[in-house]
């Protein structure tokens, strides 16, 4: 069935006002709204390339997709310099957005989070309650395929700066992402806890476990079953603990920022 232009701008208000996710926790596991992922694509034929510029700025894109327009009573504490909000995406009430970041069409990021300064978040990324996302870090988007989770960042996580989460990461909730930490869908993570490298779950996706605590780290490179003479590294996340009280203070922080 081919989705029409009066489809396309119902789904994208239930987007904006919260009503409609792209994904969601179902049973306790995440579940994907193919539907909504395939109406985001059919804005892109539906549109057409328009002369959005303001200023000394210019911007063409479709028209299907111009930036978001807030208003106090939404609640979203947006401030100046630099924030560009694409229409479809959610961001609650009591949400705060540093200048300068993105945030992508179907991308939905809950109450009380920080998005911070020079932070993008990719189209359809759910990102939960009372997270910080450091600055500079970027969160993958996971658009197409229509059938696939996008990246997700569970309730009461932190992610440090300079962080990249990519490629359907699941980040689960009260993990604590170090700065400098790259995870992406072949990314191997060690948890020094058990001695071993976490599992992907069923469908193949990096899972970071409730929280952890995960920093930057390496191991050799193995040949033959043995490391090579020459000590070479290769670059790897590794669980170092997971979050304890003494770990909870030292991000309360960010309750006071706020």
């Amino acid at each position: 069935m081919e989705i029409t232009l009066q489809e396309f701008n119902e789904v994208i208000s239930a987007l904006e006002k919260g009503a409609l996710r792209v994904a969601q926790k179902v049973d306790g596991e995440w579940v994907v709204n193919r539907h909504v992922k395939e109406v985001i694509l059919a804005g892109f034929k539906l549109g057409a390339i328009t002369d959005m510029s303001e200023g000394q700025f210019s911007f063409f894109d479709k028209n299907t997709f111009p930036v978001r327009q807030f208003r106090a009573d939404d609640g979203v504490r947006i401030v100046p310099g630099g924030t560009s909000i694409r229409r479809g995406a959610y961001l609650a009430p009591g949400s705060i957005v540093m200048p300068p970041a993105y945030v992508n069409v179907g991308a939905y990021v809950g109450e009380g989070t920080m998005v911070d300064s020079h932070v993008t978040i990719g189209s359809c990324a759910q990102v939960g309650r009372n997270i910080h996302i450091s600055a500079s870090t970027q969160i993958g988007g996971v658009l197409e395929p229509a059938g696939a989770l996008p990246t997700i960042i569970e309730d009461g996580a932190f992610v440090g700066g300079n962080c990249g989460i990519y490629e359907g990461t699941i980040v689960q909730e009260g993990a604590v992402i170090a700065s400098g930490v790259i995870i992406t869908s072949s990314t191997a993570i060690f948890d020094t806890t058990t001695g071993e490298f976490i599992k992907r779950n069923a469908d193949g996706r990096i899972v970071v476990p409730r929280n952890a605590v995960v920093v930057s780290g390496s191991k050799p490179v193995i040949r033959d079953g043995k490391p090579l003479e020459s000590g070479v590294h290769l670059y790897c996340p590794v669980i170092v603990k997971y979050r304890d009280e003494k770990t909870a203070g030292s991000v309360h922080l960010e309750d006071l920022l706020r």
